[in-house]
């Protein structure tokens, strides 16, 4: 049997296509709404960002950089966003930092919990352990194809496309962290009459929250490298940049996107870092 004949029997691809074809064409009332609640969330942390006058904004970055990071960071933030202003990229950085938000918010509001749940159960574990591998092995385009076929082209299917890419450290590190709460913790809960929620709550979600940020500083990287990657259908922001630089072969765009890029990477990771190592002290 050749090879086209075992295409035909095993024709996996041919089985994804009908099951989009399947829910786009039952489910268009359910795309709809999800779009008009990403694009409110979207619209409302873009506005927000760019109200203010980019000076005002540079300097909230900065005290906030400053106070949850350090002397340096603040004073690398404060000169950082200067320079992303003077090359005129400002309004592209708070569209990519509005898009990042909006695809981390989400992003965490499913996976801690998804979390949770495989830290207490290993049954769940296993299965959500399988489908994190799966979805941090596909390469990171094949989730634009199936988020452009629901939501068309725009800022929507990146930001659902980011927040699939970017969900998995949170799962396995939000487990990770409560598993590894130290039993003597969760039998002195049990002493003291606490209920399951309560446990959770006050006793092993504050112990494993510094590994839960370091769960959510990966997911901000990685949501930060898929947005680029979504200004290939529209998304905008920054990517959008890259893309006019790499097509149309503008050297100083693309280079000047890619600085704006990396000094809004520095400022996120640093903050969160940072808050992951307050937690811990």
């Amino acid at each position: 049997m050749d090879s086209v004949s075992l295409h035909k029997i095993f024709d996996i691809g041919g089985v994804f296509e009908a099951i989009i074809e399947w829910l786009t064409l039952n489910l268009d009332a359910f795309f709809d709404f999800i779009t008009q609640g990403i694009n409110g969330l979207l619209n409302g942390f873009y506005h927000a960002l760019v109200f203010p006058h980019p000076f005002i904004m540079m300097v909230l970055f900065a005290v906030l950089a400053w106070w949850i990071a350090k002397k340096g960071v603040g004073i690398f933030t404060l000169a950082g966003f200067f320079l992303i202003y003077a090359m005129n990229l400002w309004d592209a950085t708070m569209e990519t930092l509005a898009l990042v938000i909006t695809s981390v918010v989400i992003a965490l509001v499913i996976s801690i919990p998804i979390g949770i749940w495989a830290s207490k159960s290993d049954a769940a574990e296993q299965i959500i352990r399988a489908i994190l591998d799966f979805m941090q092995t596909l390469p990171a385009f094949v989730y634009l194809i199936p988020a452009v076929l629901f939501f068309q082209l725009g800022p929507v299917p990146g930001v659902v496309a980011t927040l699939i890419f970017s969900m998995p450290p949170s799962v396995r590190l939000t487990s990770l962290g409560i598993r590894q709460v130290p039993k003597e913790i969760k039998e002195a809960s049990r002493s003291f009459g606490a209920t399951n929620w309560q446990m959770l709550i006050k006793a092993e979600l504050p112990v494993a929250m510094p590994t839960i940020m370091a769960g959510v500083n990966q997911t901000i990287m990685l949501a930060l490298s898929m947005v680029v990657i979504a200004g290939m259908i529209g998304a905008g922001g920054l990517g959008n940049e890259v893309l006019k630089g790499i097509t149309q072969l503008k050297i100083d765009l693309g280079f000047e996107s890619g600085i704006a890029i990396v000094i809004l990477a520095i400022f996120l990771d640093r903050v969160t870092q940072a808050l992951g190592a307050n937690r811990k002290a």
